[in-house]
């Protein structure tokens, strides 16, 4: 017998007390005699007999179970309430309304990147939007086993493969690893297509996922900070593949560390090279002075940067100074 068996009569509602709730199983199986069905708005009521869908209520209102109800449902339509024996039958209410849950990748994901043999290790939040699509499918697989089903059940399953789906989108036409914010948008519509196409298999569907941040390891991003106001200079490549192997047979840093040892070399370089630019400019800013400034010789050779001391040719390279 049910919790309410020995009274006439019961209500057969669902308060939505606990938020995030999909579906929720009303938790008596025996309906008594001048019962009401309660549905709020946001809910559907499904009767169930057998383990089969008898009937399924949209509409929000207050009903009267055995006058309102049981002449619209497949096997039940014409059952008889005894004086103390009431319609055995499950009730489930669905919540219809669009839910909102963050996410967050499970494990660091390893990207491949040039020069680290572990890939570069990026994690990723957001925030996906689900709702029921087909009651028949969820109420199959998943009503008999369980009395409860959540949005934060949902995200256990999202993310068991989750990692997987982040990893081929944004391998995907060569997405540069240092940038993938400015793709955020692309990779998350393919990855919302296909999560709603695996979810659909146990009738939720996804209507929206977005990746709000890509997180880097510390050392990567003040690195990115560095060299946010420099531009690349010269082919890398070579150079640093050698510093990554000189790092690796000292014993030192790998993954991270080692990349943020990198491009710290990288940065290095790039200095000494402005260095030696800025040292051209002066030199060729000196070589556009005019020869001859009243008899006296200029302080520095405008042909090859030597200072002259006065003299009326250049020690270094012979030029005539005067």
């Amino acid at each position: 017998m049910g919790l309410f068996s020995n009274q006439l009569s019961n209500v057969v509602e669902w308060d939505e007390t606990k938020e995030g709730v999909i579906f929720w199983k009303w938790p008596n199986d025996e309906i008594k005699k001048g019962s009401k069905l309660v549905i709020r708005p946001g809910q559907d009521a499904i009767f169930m007999y057998m383990g089969k869908i008898e009937g399924v209520f949209t509409d929000d209102g207050t009903y009267d179970i055995e006058t309102q109800i049981i002449p619209f449902l497949s096997s039940l339509k014409g059952f008889k309430f005894g004086f103390n024996s009431g319609m055995r039958a499950e009730v489930v209410f669905i919540n219809t309304k669009e839910l909102l849950c963050k996410w967050g990748t499970k494990n660091a994901i390893n990207l491949p990147a040039p020069g680290l043999p572990g890939g570069m290790p990026v994690r990723a939040f957001g925030t996906f939007n689900c709702r029921v699509v087909d009651y028949g499918v969820m109420l199959e697989k998943l009503s008999g086993t369980m009395q409860t089903y959540c949005v934060e059940d949902v995200r256990t399953r999202i993310t068991s493969f989750l990692d997987q789906l982040l990893m081929s989108w944004i391998s995907k036409e060569g997405k540069d690893m240092f940038n993938l914010q400015a793709n955020a948008r692309e990779i998350s519509k393919g990855i919302e297509e296909d999560l709603d196409m695996e979810m659909r298999k146990i009738g939720v569907g996804i209507t929206g996922f977005t990746i709000e941040s890509f997180n880097y390891p510390e050392e990567i991003k003040k690195m990115q900070e560095k060299a946010a106001a420099q531009s690349m200079v010269g082919d890398m490549g070579k150079y640093s593949q050698i510093a990554m192997a000189d790092s690796m047979g000292k014993g030192g840093n790998t993954g991270a560390g080692a990349a943020s040892q990198m491009m710290g070399m990288q940065m290095g370089m790039m200095m000494g090279q402005q260095m030696m630019n800025n040292m051209g400019n002066m030199a060729n800013m000196q070589s556009q002075q005019p020869v001859g400034n009243g008899g006296a010789a200029p302080k520095f050779c405008p042909n090859c940067g030597t200072p002259t001391n006065g003299a009326k040719f250049c020690s270094n390279c012979g030029q005539k100074l005067i």
